[in-house]
């Protein structure tokens, strides 16, 4: 007898009366006082990889299992399982004389996707396949559903971002990645607390949108009668925190951008951002290549990876290269001998970049560089010194005060970071939030509003101070190989799908 996955269920009939027959079984262990929903818990002393691992010191003993049964094969008085857990899979290997002849008729009963509580002895089989010997078991829940088999090569995966929960069932890469998730989260918490950086918390919820060009979610708070927006980026609210003398400090947490979805974007995301006085951006990309190649050696074990088929070797230093060198080195322009802006036009449109209307030398260069630099930079590389336009919280390079000290990194053509020095003078950033502000009244939904507590804050004092913010969904994508964002978020954000 063989039971799998109940996979080929070639109609509507088919599966309801596969659903009908796993409620009957349901309703005749209640009635028979067995209700599997009636277990309250189950003591677990041992996970499947533990006992795999350490089978020589194991061997022979009595242990406590739980974990999902994923398939069944079986001859007359035996039976062989696969049990699932959260490390891995083992083997069951039950018979009539061990678990006695009422248990086992109706542990034959079971279904794939039901949940069990296992006793037994840990051994290895005729064919070296470390298993346990079960000499009691336990049906802890039900599974009413059947499971897919051929979940994982389902080409509707917008099916498998829906039903996390079956996806993690049926693919082991995919809680894999989630597993590796978690440790790089928490790899770059050990670094950063060593490095004697503070975590914080800030608000979620914010009377104005601010550190980031972004379109933002609004809501409305009825006890205050005040509309509220989902936060963009904590970045104000950390360096009110430098104001105050805590001089390090990060947070990880969700940020909410009100933008399309793409394999890069998702609406709610996951941000590091970080903040330490008397630093600048130089110091900043070290501590980025230091922080990321620490969290590859601890996770992976390795500085050289694989993403989508192409070598990438993060072993720092990792190459420097200004925005203006970058362009001329990608795109052949020079915007140091450039001054006219109809010579600047000219130029895009001869690389196939059409300018309409009025636009700026800075605002000109960056999209040279988007669209004639960033699908090279493959490996890891800093783009520094990004034009005062768009860099509205960054300090001015004062041998040019067209550029700020501003960088972000580039790995296989995506932006996975963005740092500055800080701007610390509130009279040039209230000049620069008074022409956000002329932005958006002009339109543009994604300029950011004043902050005049901000302003109040910075003019009590903000020490010179580097801050840097990491996307940590796209650095889970990069050290997991997963193509898309919705690969390392477990509930991407979907379209509502009528039932």
């Amino acid at each position: 007898m063989t039971d799998t996955h109940d996979n080929n269920i070639n109609n509507v009939d088919e599966l309801n009366e596969i659903l009908r027959v796993r409620r009957d079984k349901l309703d005749e262990l209640q009635k028979s006082g067995n209700d599997p929903f009636k277990q309250v818990k189950y003591d677990v002393t041992a996970k499947s990889a533990e006992i795999i691992n350490n089978f020589d010191k194991m061997d022979g003993q009595t242990v406590s299992v739980a974990g999902r049964l994923m398939s069944k094969r079986g001859m007359g008085k035996v039976s062989f399982c696969d049990l699932h857990d959260r490390d891995g899979k083992i083997q069951l290997y039950v018979r009539i004389d061990e678990l006695g002849e009422d248990k086992y008729s109706e542990f034959r009963k079971y279904d794939i996707g039901d949940i069990v509580g296992i006793e037994g002895t840990v051994f290895k089989t005729h064919k070296g396949e470390i298993s346990i010997k079960v000499f009691n078991v336990v049906l802890l829940s039900k599974s009413l559903q059947p499971l897919p088999e051929k979940w994982h090569g389902l080409k509707d995966t917008d099916l498998r971002y829906r039903q996390r929960y079956i996806d993690l069932i049926v693919n082991s890469d995919v809680k894999n990645t989630f597993v590796l998730r978690s440790k790089i989260i928490k790899a770059i918490r050990e670094y950063l607390d060593e490095k004697g950086f503070l975590e914080v918390d800030t608000p979620l919820l914010n009377p104005i949108p601010g550190g980031a060009a972004a379109r933002p979610f609004i809501t409305h708070h009825n006890a205050l009668d005040m509309d509220l927006y989902l936060r963009i980026a904590p970045e104000l609210y950390l360096k009110r925190l430098i104001v105050g003398g805590l001089e390090k400090v990060y947070e990880m947490g969700r940020m909410f951008r009100n933008e399309g979805i793409s394999i890069k974007h998702n609406p709610e995301f996951s941000m590091l951002e970080l903040y330490q006085a008397y630093a600048d951006y130089n110091d900043m990309m070290t501590i980025t290549e230091d922080m990321i190649s620490y969290v590859c050696n601890k996770t992976l074990g390795t500085c050289k990876i694989t993403y989508q088929g192409q070598h990438l070797d993060l072993t720092p230093p990792w190459r420097r290269l200004s925005m203006i060198d970058a362009v001329k080195e990608y795109g052949g322009i020079d915007f140091d001998d450039l001054c006219d802006m109809e010579e600047i036009k000219k130029e895009l449109k001869d690389h196939g970049i059409n300018v309409e209307g009025k636009i700026s030398k800075g605002n000109a260069l960056n999209m040279a560089f988007e669209e004639l630099v960033e699908p090279h930079l493959i490996q890891p590389v800093f783009i520094y010194d990004y034009p005062i336009e768009i860099s509205p919280l960054t300090k001015k390079k004062y041998s040019n005060p067209e550029l700020t000290e501003r960088f972000e990194l580039f790995i296989y053509g995506r932006e996975m970071g963005n740092a500055y020095s800080e701007l610390n003078d509130p009279i040039d950033q209230k000049e620069r939030f008074t022409d956000q502000v002329r932005k958006r009244e002009s339109g543009d939904d994604e300029a950011n509003m004043e902050d005049t507590d901000y302003i109040l804050a910075m003019e009590y004092g903000l020490p010179p101070t580097g801050g840097l913010g990491i996307g940590i969904d796209r650095l889970v994508m990069l050290l997991t190989d997963s193509y898309s964002i919705r690969d390392v978020i477990l509930f991407p954000t979907m379209r509502t799908r009528e039932v």
